[in-house]
Parts: structure tokens; sequence; C-alpha cells
């Protein structure tokens, strides 16, 4: 099917982003204080071993993916460099992916990758170490997602992610066919996370309605400009009728402002609905609508209502 006839629609809850990715992002940070103290009896105690899990270890099977491998392949890194790219890389993709789909799937997926890449090194009876699943499974699937995004390596040098993403799978594929079992499991871990992915999406024609639960994407540019363009002037009309008071032109702009919210978009909270801001995101965002007749109403000017005056007898 032609790339233009189609869309992918992903799983967004409304409310449902609780931002796990700090959570994950403080376990990195707590792992890598408590394996600086030493080193090899942190992964002596969290490094995934089957059969330490079998005897009743289980935090083995994700306290594996907060260890800060030495080395990648034969190049040695600093654990510290390690952490460093590993907090970069699961704010920006992570923050973003979880966005995309909500904390409740993205939870699904992450552990999906985690526990199928524990599993197969269980099989292989390998013993795992390393950020496995922001390395490889999230790369994978931020790509997919984001295929445009250029990241600027050492400030100068641009690069695709979706490059970066094969150079990263053709790295794990050497590395699992010549090297050891465990980037065989992190290559079928991840492999499981990115089905996971390919199991949300699905291919709407662009006349099919979306399915209730889901945001449509904008059908093209052509249109995407269109709607910019009309939300700018509405900002300029909800500026005027705030400034006025004029309730009628308020309770208008509200009725239109609600006859076009799409349902399932996850709304920002009211102090970040910015419209006029540099970056025009609010403007290009499919919960405009939502957020534009929420705005109207919290600032509606308050009506005084005239006291009667006493009444003297004379």
């Amino acid at each position: 099917m032609d790339r233009e006839d189609v869309r992918t629609i992903m799983f967004r809850s409304r409310g449902e982003n609780l931002r796990s990715i700090y959570i994950l992002l403080f376990l990195n940070i707590a792992f890598f204080l408590l394996q600086h103290q030493d080193g090899e009896k942190f992964a002596r105690l969290f490094s995934f071993d089957g059969h330490a899990v079998a005897n009743g270890e289980v935090w083995r099977l994700f306290t594996y993916q907060f260890v800060q491998a030495g080395q990648v392949g034969l190049l040695p890194i600093p654990p510290v460099l390690t952490l460093f790219l590993n907090l970069v890389l699961l704010t920006l993709m992570g923050l973003a992916v979880e966005e995309e789909w909500g904390t409740f799937h993205f939870l699904k997926f992450y552990l999906l990758s985690t526990l199928s890449t524990a599993a197969v090194a269980a099989f292989f009876h390998t013993p795992l170490l390393g950020s496995f699943f922001i390395n490889f499974t999230l790369l994978f699937v931020y790509a997919s997602i984001y295929r445009e995004q250029t990241f600027y390596l050492f400030v100068a040098l641009p690069i695709r992610v979706t490059l970066l993403a094969w150079l990263a799978f053709a790295a794990l594929l050497v590395g699992a066919i010549f090297g050891s079992r465990g980037n065989l499991a992190a290559l079928l871990g991840a492999g499981a996370g990115y089905a996971y992915f390919l199991s949300q999406r699905s291919p709407v024609p662009k006349t099919s309605a979306a399915p209730r639960g889901f945001a449509p994407a904008p059908q093209d540019d052509g249109s995407a400009l269109i709607a910019v363009t009309r939300n700018i002037a509405r900002v300029v009309a909800v500026k005027k009728a705030l400034a006025t008071g004029a309730d009628s032109d308020i309770d208008r702009l509200i009725g239109i402002a609600e006859r076009e919210i799409v349902r399932g978009v996850n709304i920002c909270p009211p102090v970040d609905y910015k419209p006029e801001h540099s970056d025009r995101y609010c403007v290009r965002c499919e919960g405009f609508a939502e957020c534009t007749a929420r705005h109207l109403r919290l600032n509606r000017p308050k009506r005084i209502e005239p006291t009667a005056e006493p009444v003297t007898e004379t």
C-alpha cells in the first residue's frame, strides 16, 4: 500500500502519562552510585544469572539493565561516560516514546524487552550485564516513530536517527554471530520489544474514521499548514474575547473549539498552554481545541453582580 494512503496510529490515553522515565533515570543514577563503591561486588549481586534467579534472586531479572558496563565490544569506556550516554538517550527517546504511547503501554514494552532478553540468556546459560534496552530496543522504536530526527554528534556532525539505529543493529547482529550469546539475547530481546511496537500500529485508509481512543495524524503538509494558520487566527480571537469580556464571543469560541476536539489526545496542564510561544507547539498540537476551550473557561472574566442600593424611608 502506498505510504500516502495510510497513517500510523499509536496508543494514546489521556491522563495515563505518569512519567515512568523519571523512575528509570533515578534507578540508573542510584545503581551507578552503588556500583561506584565496589564494581565487582555490585556486578555479582545485580547482574543477570539464571541459576541465581531460580534460587530466588528475582531482582536480577531487572537490575542487570542498570549496571553500567565498562566497555563496548573491545573498546573500554568509563562507566561514568556510559551512564551519561544512557541518561541522555533515555531522556531524549524515552520521554518521547512514553508520550506517544502512554505509561501503561511503555511499561509493557519495557518489561517485554527486558524479560525476553533475560529469558534468552537463561536458555543459553549466559550472564547479562548492561543497559541493552536503552541502547537497542528503545533506539529502534524511536527511530521508527521519528524517522526525520537528526542528532548532532560532537555538536557539528549530523546523523539521522535511522542511520544510528541501523548502525546499532549491525553492531548487535555482528556481536550475536561472532561474539557472546549475551549479544544474541540482547538481539532477540530487542526483537520482542520491536514486535510489540509493530503490534500497536494500525494502518488505516485516509477516508476511514479514527477508532475511539486514537488520535488521527495530519493528512498531509498542506492540511497541517491550514490547521496551524487557522489556530493562530483563533488565538487572536481568543485574546480579543477575553480582553473585552464579551460573553457571546467567548461562548461562540468555546462552542467552535468543542466541536473540533479530538478525543484521546494527551492534554497538557493549563500552565503549559502557550499558543504564542516561539516553537508554535500548541497551535500544531491535536489537543489545541480542547486546551482552547479549557483556557476560555478558566480565564473568562468574572461578572460582578450589582448590589441593590438600600432604600431609605423619608
